[in-house]
């Protein structure tokens, strides 16, 4: 195999393992940091003051979401930032407040739907709980239940012959979990929950847990540089975000992680895009470097573009007519610029060239994306962002297929792709 190819399947195994580690927002943003943290980056905290040196790094975290940033060797206001911006949620269900059900002689979990999932492909896979648990005192744990303890199981043709026209699914009364049969001795979700953050039930006051499935990544298809894996929609747009601030020169200009919770259900939340949480660290960093300048921040911010890498949709290979005919990314084949007349992607002409410049001098190849005139767009936290600041903003993604899906696929090959045309723009 070429070098080439062999260095994609390790960063595709690389990926596959920061998915792993990452089955809720928590986790993730615990793996950021966690990779962070090993290569000499330095928390932050929102409450205390900063003074950060040029060159250092340093990472701010905001319940689900992250902030790392490398200060530049000139100011912000004189140089601007380069951003990429990303998202750590993905569509999946989470666990109610009181959770507990028990009907038919079963245990249930009570869960609702989180953002626009296809629900019928975690039908009868082998889920778990994960997320965060508040115990008494404001101590927060992150919790990942062991083994594969819920199920959502199919109802038998032979008691739904109509699932021949088509599936549909209540929410509400079909997509219920299974926790086990209702027997006095079984321990039910919240016990667990105490058990694995090492409580008692009585101490866990509050959680932000969601189910996801236990079957680890894979590598798939029939050369092995596919990733079959949960949660790449988007995890591995922070994945490649976090290897290209790591791989990229320090400079001038300071370099700009951030990784926002909530994008699947419209980021409006304190740590969502439509947030502060960017805008705050932005404007810290600016403050902090031109203390004398109350226009620092806005000068720093015009001078400044985002990446906004979300993953992008390929050709499917037996619904290709729900695409664009010039506008059909493979997997494989790049980054793909995103572009919508109706702005649900915030690529103009300006951020667009600027992106394609970028990945030439990679050596990056470069394909693009609309929707059909036909059917409706998706967006991503881009035009949010870009609305919030008022900054420059470019829409790009890796391609892949089954978005939303419990189980997604993409190309290892666009791995390094994507790593490199970020880097390229941190190093802009």
């Amino acid at each position: 195999m070429p070098t080439a190819a062999t260095d994609a399947l390790a960063l595709g195994d690389d990926l596959r393992a920061f998915v792993d580690a990452s089955p809720s927002p928590s986790h993730a943003v615990a793996e950021l940091a966690r990779r962070l943290t090993a290569t000499g980056f330095t928390e932050l905290a929102e409450t205390d003051s900063w003074s950060p040196a040029p060159g250092a790094g340093h990472f701010v975290v905001r319940q689900g979401s992250i902030v790392a940033f490398r200060l530049g060797s000139g100011t912000p206001a004189e140089t601007g930032l380069r951003l990429v911006g990303a998202h750590t949620d993905s569509p999946t269900f989470k666990v109610r407040p009181r959770s507990e059900v028990r009907q038919s002689g079963y245990r249930l979990v009570g869960v609702e739907p989180y953002g626009g999932g296809l629900w019928h492909t975690w039908l009868d896979r082998e889920l778990t709980v994960a997320g965060r648990v508040v115990v008494r005192g404001g101590r927060t744990a992150l919790v990942r239940l062991p083994g594969a303890p819920l199920r959502l199981p199919s109802l038998a043709i032979h008691l739904d012959r109509a699932v021949r026209e088509g599936l549909t699914l209540d929410p509400q009364r079909h997509l219920v979990p299974v926790w086990s049969q209702d027997l006095d001795e079984e321990p039910g979700l919240l016990a667990a929950l105490a058990d694995a953050a090492g409580v008692a039930p009585g101490d866990v006051v509050g959680h932000d847990l969601v189910l996801a499935d236990t079957q680890p990544s894979a590598r798939a298809g029939a050369d092995g540089t596919w990733v079959a894996a949960p949660r790449l929609d988007n995890l591995a747009s922070c994945h490649a975000g976090l290897l290209a601030l790591l791989a990229a020169p320090a400079g001038e200009r300071t370099q700009v992680l951030v990784c926002n919770d909530h994008e699947e259900v419209g980021s409006g939340s304190m740590s969502g895009a439509r947030g502060s949480f960017l805008e705050d660290v932005v404007t810290r960093l600016a403050a902090a470097a031109d203390p004398g300048d109350p226009q620092a921040a806005q000068r720093a911010i015009a001078r400044s573009v985002l990446v906004s890498s979300d993953m992008a949709h390929a050709v499917h290979p037996t619904r290709f007519d729900r695409h664009e005919p010039a506008h059909q990314p493979r997997l494989g084949g790049g980054p793909v610029l995103k572009l919508n007349a109706n702005q649900a992607y915030a690529t103009d002409a300006t951020t667009g060239g600027w992106f394609t410049e970028r990945c030439e001098e990679a050596g990056v190849p470069v394909q693009a994306f609309v929707t059909r005139a036909d059917l409706p767009c998706g967006s991503t936290i881009g035009p949010l962002t870009a609305t919030r600041l008022g900054i420059a903003t470019v829409d790009v993604g890796a391609p892949m297929l089954a978005m939303h899906s419990c189980r997604e696929l993409t190309s290892a090959l666009d791995v390094p792709h994507m790593v490199g045309a970020l880097t390229a723009c941190f190093a802009d």
